[in-house]
This record gives C-alpha cells, structure tokens and sequence, in this order.
C-alpha cells in the first residue's frame, strides 16, 4: 500500500486514526497502530512480515543482552552480531543477485542467479535496528523491555517502507508518554497535505515528462534535450522522496509522534557537502555516527573512512554499479570541497557557488537513474555535445514551451519561499497579527482543501506510481 492511493486516502488512514482515536489508552492505541501496519505492511507481500519480526526479535534480544554487557567484551561481541544479523539480511536479499553477475561477468563463469523479491523497506528498517542496539549499548538510550513496543517503533507504517531513517532513541519518549493533541493533528494535516502533493502534482508529471529524454533514443538527443530531462528528473526525485518524509512526518503528528526534518531545501545549496547536510538527512547522519566516526571520522585515515563512507552510500540506494560510481562521484566532490574547493566556494559569489553546484549535481543524477552504463554515458556525451550534437531539437522546444509555467512552479517549490514570506511578515507594522491570523484561520485551510481536492483528481486520472524510495 502506497501513501498517494485512493485506498489509503479514503479507507485505511481514517480508519486507522478513528481506531486509534477511540481506543481507550495508551495501550491499546499501540496496539491499534501495530496492527495497522503490519496490514499496511502485508498489503502486497504478506510473506515478508515474518522478515520483519523476526529482525525485530532479533534485535530486542541482542539490546538487553547489549545493556546488560555494556562495555565489556560480550557487549561488542552482541554488537557485532545484531550488526552482522541484519546486513546477512540485507546483503541476502538486496546484493546476492548483483554479487553473482558481478562473479559472472569477471571469472566468466555461468552461476545460476535465483530470483529474489526485495522486502519493501528493509534497507530502512534494518538500519533502525542496527541504529537501536547500538544506541543500547552506547549507553544513550534504555533497552526496551517490552517487544511489542519495540515492534511499534520498527514496523510504524508512517516511515517503515521509505525512511525517514528514525532512531528509537528520537521517538522513545513518544513511545511511552506521547500526547495528542488538535493542535498537532492540525499541522499533521497540513504537512501531510504538502507532501502529497508534492508526490503527485509536481513527482509524477516531472517523471512522465523526464521519460521522453531519459528514456528515448539517445542518439537523436540535444543538448538541450539531456540538461531538460535530467532537471525534471532532479525534480522528479526530489518532490517524490521529500514529499514521502513530509507525509510521513504529517502522519506521525497525527498519531503524536514527532519525527525529525529528513529535508531542507537541499537545491539551494552551495556546495556538495551542503548538499549532504539537507538531503536525505536521517541517512548522511546515520553513515556519519554508525560508520565514520567508528572509522576513525577525520582523526585518522581521513580518505579511506570518506571513500568507504561514500562507496557504501551509493551500494545502499541500489544493487547495480551505476549507484556505486555515484556514491564515488559524490566522494570526488566532497573530498575536493575538503581539500580545497570548499575555501574557493566561501569566497565565490552565492550566485557561481550554486551555478557550480547544480550543474555538478544534475550530472550526479545522471549516474544515479541509468542503470545501464552504456546509456549512462551515451546521455553523458549529449548533455556536454559529444558527436556533435545540435543544440536545440524539436522535442525540447516543445516541452520547454508547454511546460514552462510547471517548470517555474518546480523552481519555487525547491526554495523556502514560506520562510521568505514569514520574515517579511515579522517586518509588517500593525496589523501583523490580524494578517497572521487571518492567513492561517481562512486563507491556509481553503488552499490545503484545494489542493487536496485537486490531488484526489489527478490521482484518479494517473496510473498507480509508486514512490521512487520503495525499491532501494
């Protein structure tokens, strides 16, 4: 089951808010929201809940054994197997297929590859677990001895198949003691409302219309035509994994959990390594605390633990190497940005500093979408007019010029134009609080019905489109 479908718009999310809403307590509200998402988790592949239980099982032994040895020798002991425990998973599911045709392709042998489903989520959740029996045994967070909220915080069907990757030690308290409040639904709605339109009003079309570039023949591809249908696939990425955290956020309000930004504007950003600070943030922090500070972080070995960092950052997102040599053209970057570039970028212009960066990043993109390196290169050349290429063709014109307003629009939703208008508000005299209120009591909430009514339209006219996050 997907946020942006019918069903779950119209039938399991009021369902599950008014059963969550009349149960009588804390208790059988957890009760009411594990139930919920092991359905929403079974609505495809009902055969992958026992995965997921058992990692969670898994891992709720391995923190009470964790706390009760921390920092002796059996703790790291506990440690390492949790840790091994779940990637065995991961690697199992995600990377044996791509482990053997690597195998294949260099000793030219011709193993027999199974076929093998990938469990929607795991390379989020087995990252939450991961995270949990480490925090454990850190000492930053008590082991839960009680499984089933253990199980609440890993199979919550607000974040559990496509992040943000949330720490128990974020929601612990929520778990216990958490309060709902009108309030809290209200900005729940509302955020809810954004990202789902995100996913299908701006996601969906800047997919559709990348596709006749991205997808197309290659060799007939201006210039123009490459750079068009990469920035509507930056879009298309962008509105579709942001808008997946927003709902999942807004969500989270509504049942009183409160779950971290996974997103900030990462487009305006000056430089990779800002880039890496506001996209995808509950994963570049995890590598960070969970891989590169244990590495040794920037006390020793500075390029080993980075490349390692970055090579296992792009294996994440995909067993396929073009996700590999994107993890390492993210690294060349931000190695370059330490080692000089960043010092340059400072005293450069804002407006070359973002030239630099967008350009480079939309090549980055390139690496992430082809996963056949032949197109991928193919699509290299004609964004930079390998072979001659013309300029300008008839295709690009055409979706230049029809879509321009859509385009614009895309631009807008990429900057903080609503932190922008708050501080000209704060500077209004006077009736700056009758504006205030006035904006948030009757303009906010027509606008959000609109666009949510608009939403439900669009989305009985498009094909199922899941969220791009689901297969990594």
């Amino acid at each position: 089951m997907v946020f942006a479908s019918l069903i779950f718009l119209c039938i399991f999310m009021p369902l599950s808010l008014v059963l969550y809403y009349i149960s009588p307590n804390r208790h059988y509200r957890n009760g009411v929201l594990i139930l919920a998402s092991l359905v929403f988790y079974a609505w495809g592949e009902p055969k992958w809940i026992s995965i997921l239980l058992f990692i969670t099982f898994f891992c709720y032994l391995n923190g009470i054994m964790a706390e009760k040895y921390k920092g002796s020798r059996k703790g790291k002991v506990v440690v390492a197997l949790a840790v091994a425990g779940n990637l065995m998973f991961l690697v199992l599911f995600k990377y044996t297929g791509f482990f053997l045709e690597t195998v294949n392709s260099i000793t030219r042998m011709n193993i027999n590859i199974p076929e093998i489903s990938l469990p929607i989520g795991i390379s989020f959740y087995t990252f939450q677990t991961i995270s949990y029996v480490v925090d454990v045994y850190r000492g930053e967070v008590k082991a839960q001895k009680n499984p089933f909220k253990l199980l609440l915080y890993v199979s919550m069907f607000h974040q559990l198949i496509a992040g943000p990757i949330v720490r128990y030690r974020d929601i612990a308290e929520d778990i216990e003691h958490r309060e709902e409040t009108w309030e809290k639904i209200q900005q729940g709605v509302r955020r809810f409302s954004t990202g789902l339109a995100k996913k299908v009003l701006l996601a969906n079309i800047a997919g559709d219309l990348a596709k006749a570039f991205l997808d197309g023949n290659l060799v007939r591809l201006s210039v123009a035509g490459a750079w068009t249908g990469i920035l509507l696939y930056a879009f298309q990425i962008y509105f579709d994994f942001s808008g997946y955290s927003d709902m999942a956020i807004g969500l989270g309000k509504m049942f009183g959990f409160t779950y971290k930004e996974n997103f900030n504007y990462p487009y305006i950003s000056k430089s990779f390594t800002e880039f890496w600070r506001r996209w995808h943030i509950s994963l570049s922090s995890f590598f960070r605390d969970y891989l590169y500070i244990p590495l040794g972080g920037n006390r020793k070995n500075h390029l080993r633990n980075l490349f390692i960092v970055w090579f296992s950052t792009g294996l994440w997102h995909g067993a396929s190497w073009n996700f590999v040599l994107w993890g390492i053209f993210n690294f060349v970057f931000i190695f370059l940005e330490k080692v000089f570039l960043g010092k340059l970028l400072e005293k450069a212009p804002a407006l070359l500093s973002r030239l630099y960066f967008i350009v480079f990043v939309l090549v980055g993109w390139t690496f992430f979408y082809f996963t056949d390196t032949t197109r991928l290169f193919a699509y290299l050349g004609a964004m930079f007019g390998a072979g001659g290429r013309s300029l300008v063709d008839f295709n690009a014109t055409l979706t230049l010029q029809n879509n321009l307003i859509f385009i614009v629009i895309c631009i807008i939703a990429c900057v903080p134009v609503g932190k922008f208008t708050a501080k000209t508000l704060d500077k209004l005299p006077g009736t700056k609080t009758k504006l205030i209120f006035g904006l948030k009591t009757y303009v906010e909430p027509l606008l959000l019905l609109l666009v949510f009514i608009t939403t439900l339209v669009f989305m009985v006219s498009q094909t199922y489109n899941p969220f791009l996050y689901f297969r990594f």
